[in-house]
């Protein structure tokens, strides 16, 4: 059963229906998760979705303008930035914050200086990007650092007020914008839907072929599932190449199905990460086919293999046609449009 959908408004636009299937496959991702951190719900902003981004970018150069205006005014202010959250998604928002604060005198904000801007980056865990080596950690530490970022790790947060965090030692730090990039947890409703079984965040449990534990003809992959992973306690990351491997595994154990063969166990291959800092560098570390040892990679090589992999994805869904107008494109847009968009 299929709920109504419903417009802006909370018009119907299409009644609630019924469709019957011989296998569903549910991929419907994740958002963030909060931990019922008392005032994050009130107080953050969240990058969920397409529309919560863009509400987090007209505040910010609301916040950019109104600092600016004082500045110009003579009354000096530091706009503070806080990014809750120290994975791939907070450390490359804080480089790409730290590079729109340096662009803003091009746009006419003379008053407003990057040190104007003060980010701030909090991680729980004893090191940024906890999940990847600590190598690549370091780097990301080194790099942030160098850009007027400050680190704050092993650093849990409490509550979030109006204008500031509580830390859990007590310590109160001033933030105007907090950003909350910490966690994930699938969609509450996979926790209430019938003769399925789901963890503590929503994730609904399926076996290693991705059928889920209490349905055979029902999948699901990618953040919204847990799976597990042979001789590990833990299942596999909730990280983008581990839903594409996923997708390719699924794809093989559908069309197995439909010739009536077994499905296709998967297993997850790490084949390293990569941390882009806007235009300033990019880390990262690939794992070797053959010896399974990580090789760390900084600067325009690792910048070269973070568009590679991006332009792979676009031929993965486009094809190679395509890809290559989406690129000329993408080139001719980069010449004629702003660095910063401010509207």
């Amino acid at each position: 059963m299929i709920a109504p959908f419903l417009d802006e408004e909370g018009r119907e636009v299409v009644p609630e229906r019924h469709l019957q299937y011989d296998t569903l496959v549910i991929a419907i991702g994740s958002t963030a998760n909060d931990f019922g951190t008392p005032g994050a719900q009130e107080h953050c902003l969240f990058l969920d979705s397409l529309k919560q981004a863009r509400r987090f970018h007209n505040l910010m150069l609301n916040a950019f303008l109104r600092t600016n205006h004082e500045a110009h005014q003579g009354h000096s202010h530091q706009l503070n930035i806080s990014i809750i959250g120290a994975g791939a998604t907070g450390v490359e928002l804080a480089a790409e914050l730290r590079l729109a604060s340096r662009e803003l005198p091009v746009y006419g904000m003379n008053h407003l200086q990057a040190s104007d801007v003060s980010i701030t980056v909090i991680e729980a865990a004893e090191r940024i990007l906890p999940a990847l080596p600590e190598r690549l950690s370091v780097a990301a530490t080194r790099e942030l650092e160098r850009q007027n970022v400050l680190v704050l790790t092993g650093q849990p947060v409490s509550e979030i007020r109006k204008n500031s965090l509580l830390m859990k030692d007590g310590t109160e730090l001033p933030s105007e914008m907090t950003i909350w990039a910490a966690g994930i947890k699938a969609p509450p409703f996979l926790a209430q839907l019938d003769g399925l079984e789901a963890n503590r965040t929503n994730q609904l449990v399926v076996q290693q072929t991705l059928q889920t534990t209490l349905d055979a003809n029902i999948f699901a992959f990618g953040d919204c599932a847990s799976c597990p992973q042979p001789n590990s306690d833990h299942p596999v990351p909730p990280r983008a190449q581990a839903a594409h491997q996923q997708a390719d595994a699924l794809f093989k154990t559908l069309r197995n199905r439909l010739q009536g063969k077994e499905p296709v166990a998967f297993v997850y291959n790490d084949h390293g990460s990569l941390i882009n800092f806007s235009r300033y560098t990019t880390v990262g570390n690939l794992m070797g086919n053959l010896s399974g040892r990580s090789m760390y990679i900084e600067g325009k090589v690792a910048r070269l293999f973070y568009a590679s992999l991006y332009r792979m994805h676009q031929v993965a869904l486009h094809g190679f046609l395509r890809t290559g107008v989406i690129w000329l494109m993408d080139k001719i847009s980069r010449a004629m449009h702003p660095r910063l968009k401010m509207h």
